[in-house]
């Protein structure tokens, strides 16, 4: 199954930002239990690279966009980005417990 894999820079300055915004998002996917849904945010050593991760049952449809606190974040992270984000396509090969 397919995963995306988001990569994103911010500005050192909005770090913070980007971490409230975060958590604000896993609390309303949590609330929310969307089913199909496998998705993590993590943080790298530099301090200001975020990399999302994203699976879904069905790509076509994807029940976080349903959720106000996502549209907020994807809303406002473009202000908070030290460059475009990349995003990429990944084929899970090996797996355990995490896709």
């Amino acid at each position: 199954m397919p995963v995306l894999m988001v990569r994103s820079e911010v500005k050192a300055e909005n770090v913070a930002d980007v971490e409230a915004a975060v958590e604000k998002v896993f609390a309303a996917i949590h609330e929310a239990q969307p089913a199909g849904v496998r998705y993590a945010t993590a943080k790298l050593s530099d301090g200001v690279t975020f990399l999302a991760v994203l699976e879904l049952d069905d790509p076509k449809a994807n029940p976080l966009v349903g959720l106000p606190a996502f549209t907020e974040f994807q809303a406002d992270v473009e202000q908070w980005m030290a460059e475009p984000p990349t995003a990429e396509q990944l084929t899970v090969v090996g797996s355990y417990a995490l896709f």
